[in-house]
């Protein structure tokens, strides 16, 4: 069998926890923005309570949901600013998140980000098996916590194999009606994981991604591009599907699927991306500079 984890790569600090166990739920992120609009230490604030219509939990919740999405970052000392990223999306071109491609960037940015979901980035990347259970998972975070001198306990774990579960998957309305705690995510409308017959598995759903634009795909190529490329001109096509910090692997994504996207974008960009197969080896080439903000904004129709 093979391993559960694909090797470490050195991370300067894997994140546990600070969700609150609460995955992050419609108009969360956009109150986040506007709160850090109000004052850089608005989370901190009693005022936040009653400014974001929640308990005290939540609010912690929040603020780390819109730095694990790079929506907001942590300046440190209790103060919170809004990045570039936030500004754009939630200020501008989609507050509402009615647009199926800004689940599809939110979810690149949180599962590239290990430092505070340490979680979702292992289960995404380096997870080598399509099918696990919530115990499967957890040893294998609880190993690595260990290895990487995490500091995490297991029970912290399994609360964050949890909170990554539901994230993804929609929760069950209660009889008497919906429950607080059932709130979705919005991530769930993506798809990436179903429940298996048996109630003890899960599994990625590998393939095609209807709802993933073209453009929103090409902004987070771009990105691995720039990330692995170095010196070089070109990406091999089999790291781009199965790479660490790849789109291939983030979105779950068949070769076939992979393939079509890139072609798309290839299109989409007059060829500055392009899929070359030369003796069988299937590269990718960058072949002018291209700003990935620049194919986000021309997708939400605005100005970068």
């Amino acid at each position: 069998m093979s391993p559960a984890f694909l090797p470490d790569v050195p991370t300067s600090k894997l994140g546990f926890a600070g969700h609150e166990t609460f995955p992050f739920r419609y108009g969360w992120l956009t109150k986040g923005i506007r709160g850090a609009q109000r004052h850089a230490m608005f989370f901190s604030q009693p005022s936040a309570l009653v400014n974001l219509g929640v308990g005290k939990n939540m609010v912690q919740s929040i603020r780390h949901w819109g730095i694990a999405t790079g929506v907001l970052e942590d300046m440190g000392r209790g103060e919170t600013a809004i990045t570039m990223l936030g500004d754009r999306l939630l200020g501008h071109w989609d507050p509402y998140l009615e647009d199926a491609g800004s689940l599809w960037l939110l979810h690149w940015q949180l599962v590239n980000c290990p430092e505070k979901a340490a979680a979702w980035h292992y289960a995404f990347f380096r997870w080598t098996r399509q099918e696990f259970t919530r115990g499967e998972l957890t040893d294998a975070l609880t190993e690595l916590a260990e290895r990487q001198q995490a500091r995490s306990k297991r029970s912290t774990i399994e609360r964050d194999v949890d909170c990554l579960i539901r994230t993804y998957l929609p929760g069950k309305s209660s009889k008497k009606g919906v429950a607080e705690e059932s709130f979705d995510c919005p991530l769930a409308e993506l798809g990436l994981l179903r429940p298996l017959h048996d109630g003890e598995r899960y599994a990625f759903v590998v393939g095609h991604k209807r709802t993933l634009p073209t453009l929103v795909f090409g902004a987070a190529l771009l990105e691995f591009l720039e990330r692995t490329r170095g010196e070089r001109q070109t990406v091999a096509l089999h790291d781009t599907l199965y790479g660490i910090g790849s789109p291939g692997q983030a979105f779950k994504l068949s070769e076939n699927a992979l393939v079509e996207l890139i072609e798309a974008i290839q299109e989409e960009t007059d060829g500055a991306i392009e899929l070359d197969d030369t003796a069988g080896l299937k590269q990718i080439y960058l072949r002018r500079p291209l700003d990935p903000a620049a194919l986000l904004a021309r997708h939400y129709g605005a100005q970068a």
